[in-house]
């Protein structure tokens, strides 16, 4: 139950988060590790049966805990619950964020398409931007910043979700609203208007490090809008040295 146990988890389970984390300094990644490890297991909840009850029960145990993180008592010991409370009591994370990213994963348990695009947007906001959130939160981001950095977190979770698009058809699931491939262009484009203009937002430099797990979102989303078939191919990812010299150029700037 340590942040050490944390960072194995997501260095197995969400290497590009990983990475991204590993950039930060030392300070920031004590607590972006417990919190990305939470997003982790959270993802992971739906897909560990195939059973809707038992799914649902487990993304019930991480709303508890949410519950009592809040709650200010004491809080279930488990590897991720342990140092999650330490974090987000440190740093008064909002505990509606905390629920609506555990919430929204009720979505993966079922085989129901969403109802319109503003409900696709919406789950995007509450997993991808709520993550994004959270994670800046927890490194000194202000309220007036908000809004912009859920736009980055929205960018990032339109280019992961139109990475995932291959894995989701496997499940036999519907993940777009539609899927021809200009209305794929146009999702993409708004993914990218969403990180342009969050770049007019100045951020507060300590929570610049958690706006780096969106360091691949802007070139895998132009793919998409160049090629839109690239989606649907499973071939929007950049290579690893791209990736590499990418994340380590803007850590040495302080860009995200």
């Amino acid at each position: 139950m340590s942040v050490e146990a944390c960072a194995g988890l997501v260095q197995r389970g969400d290497p590009d988060r990983f990475r991204a984390a590993m950039a930060a300094p030392v300070s920031a990644r004590s607590r972006l590790f417990p919190l990305y490890a939470f997003n982790l297991e959270v993802a992971r909840a739906p897909f560990v049966t195939k059973e809707p009850m038992i799914a649902e029960m487990r993304l019930q145990w991480w709303r508890d805990v949410v519950e009592q993180i809040a709650g200010g008592g004491p809080v279930r010991a488990h590897e991720v619950a342990t140092p999650l409370a330490q974090v987000a009591r440190e740093a008064d994370l909002p505990e509606a964020a905390l629920d609506a990213l555990v919430a929204a994963r009720r979505w993966d348990i079922y085989a129901d398409p969403f109802e319109d695009q503003a409900a696709l947007d919406a789950h995007l906001d509450a997993t991808a931007g709520g993550l994004m959130w959270l994670s800046a939160r927890a490194l000194g981001a202000q309220d007036a910043e908000e809004a912009a950095i859920r736009q980055i977190g929205f960018g990032h979770g339109v280019a992961l979700w139109l990475m995932a698009i291959p894995g989701f058809e496997e499940r036999n699931k519907r993940p777009l609203v539609d899927g021809r491939p200009e209305a794929v262009r146009d999702f993409a484009r708004r993914g990218l208007d969403a990180l342009k203009q969050a770049r007019g937002t100045r951020i507060t430099g300590t929570a610049i490090p958690a706006l780096r797990a969106a360091w691949q979102a802007e070139a895998v989303l132009k793919r998409a809008v160049a090629e839109p078939r690239r989606v649907a191919e499973g071939r929007l990812a950049p290579g690893p040295a791209a990736t590499s010299a990418g994340l380590a150029l803007k850590a040495a700037t302080g860009r995200w």
